[in-house]
């Protein structure tokens, strides 16, 4: 029998579908992106601003923040000036901030330009899109550190927040550069991670997201989907994240996590759609920062039985688990624990205390495909040993006839039918043959 090729257009249904929890997770939320300047002058540019737009479109609040660095750099070069870097920043003498003066400046201008397209069968038809930019940083210098005069480098001293969240309000993009303005009236040259940080911090954004140059990667060279501040201090502590950029980057994203913003994310802009498959799909596309996980391990309510009957529907057709009824699961929710993924039921389980008082069954194991070999089966099967042990269950029983050695390898012994409790005995059905386990705890 050969597999129908597949329907892209039903390939773009679905996914649309899938989206919408998240349009309306999106929608009023306040994001900070900030576009590192290779991402400007990349070919990918264009595509990153559509998506943009649409975000806007979608109802969210957007600051951009966009780089400068390599612009700066190619300005200095092009006249034979050389600037010192220490820590990661740019010691700005009076060339310097010229260079970056001129090189923002332009930078801003095409920003504004892109967000005005709006060409016929073009993504930006009809967006109308507000960019608004301004004064809203206010910078102190840096001074000296460690014996080096920093001169015209900047940190940021203030977020003008009501100012931004009136334009915010309005309907308007807010376009914030790395160039600050001070009380004095002088301009300083200031690192655009730190002002993205900063902003969403001050503005209690929801989300910060930075379109860098590489993806955060482990030490196998794997990419890391998600990590907490403290994790991704021992990445940066080791050595592991290569990329200068991307330190900086993940370093800001980590403050940002730690100081209120629920969810930092770093993506590699090189990746199209990155963005869009970042913040629309359940596994996402890059790194993101959090001190809560999107993956829970909870105890089930009523308003989880739609999304385990959708999880166990398929075991239940190929013969692997026992047909329940709604009205079934609804009555023995209370026994359920589930493994929720940004609002889906990824895993489920059941304990059903026996007669004797001392022992339980672990019954309905069930984990999507898709997130399988994650460990969740394992840290699923923990929980309800805990919560067993809490009951003063001194045994576990599982049934099972294809997950035999994965229950085997969690610690339980087979038996025969014989050893099960009375009851759970003579409730034992012949015709599905089920091999039993049983495990001490």
């Amino acid at each position: 029998m050969t597999t129908p090729p597949r329907d892209p257009a039903q390939d773009y249904v679905t996914w649309f579908r899938n989206s919408t929890p998240y349009i309306n997770a999106h929608r009023g939320r306040t994001f900070v992106v900030m576009i590192a300047g290779e991402a400007i002058e990349s070919g990918s540019i264009q595509h990153i601003v559509h998506d943009l737009a649409l975000l806007n479109t979608l109802g969210v609040r957007l600051v951009l923040v966009h780089g400068a660095r390599p612009q700066i750099s190619a300005r200095l070069t092009a006249q034979n000036i050389y600037t010192r870097f220490e820590r990661h920043t740019r010691i700005t003498d009076a060339a310097a901030l010229a260079a970056a003066l001129d090189a923002v400046g332009n930078i801003r201008l095409r920003i504004e330009g892109l967000f005005s397209m709006g060409l016929a069968n073009s993504p930006m038809y009809n967006a109308s899109l507000q960019v608004v930019s301004g004064n809203f940083v206010i910078a102190k210098p840096v001074g000296v550190r460690d014996g080096f005069d920093y001169q015209h480098t900047g940190e940021v001293r203030r977020v003008q927040v009501d100012a931004i969240r009136r334009q915010l309000d309005a309907g308007n993009l807010v376009l914030l550069s790395p160039i600050g303005c001070s009380p004095t009236g002088e301009l300083f040259n200031m690192n655009s991670e730190e002002v993205a940080s900063t902003a969403a911090i001050a503005l209690k954004a929801d989300k910060i997201i930075y379109l860098g140059t590489a993806p955060v990667l482990d030490a196998n060279q794997q990419l890391v989907r998600e990590i907490t501040p403290q994790e991704a201090g021992q990445l940066l502590a080791k050595e592991v994240v290569q990329d200068a950029d991307t330190e900086r980057q993940l370093t800001a994203a980590c403050h940002a996590a730690s100081n209120g913003v629920a969810r930092a994310h770093v993506l590699d802009f090189r990746e199209d759609g990155a963005l869009l498959r970042e913040l629309f799909t359940r596994d996402g596309h890059g790194t993101m920062v959090t001190n809560e996980s999107y993956e829970t391990l909870r105890n089930a309510y009523i308003e989880d039985v739609g999304g385990i009957l959708e999880l166990i529907a398929p075991l239940e057709q190929a013969g692997v688990l026992v047909r329940r009824s709604r009205e079934r699961l609804e009555a023995e929710i209370k026994r359920f624990t589930i493994a929720e993924r940004d609002g889906m039921v990824v895993a489920c389980a059941a304990l059903y205390p026996l007669e004797d008082g001392r022992s339980g069954e672990v019954a309905c194991f069930a984990v999507h495909p898709d997130y399988r070999g994650g460990g969740r089966g394992a840290k699923l099967l923990g929980h309800l040993e805990k919560r067993a042990r809490a009951q003063g269950m001194r045994t576990l029983y599982v049934l099972s006839t294809q997950a035999m050695h994965w229950f085997q390898e969690q610690g339980f012994e087979p038996i025969d039918v014989d050893a099960l409790p009375g009851e759970r005995k003579s409730l034992y059905n012949y015709q599905r043959n089920s091999k039993v386990f049983a495990k001490p705890l």
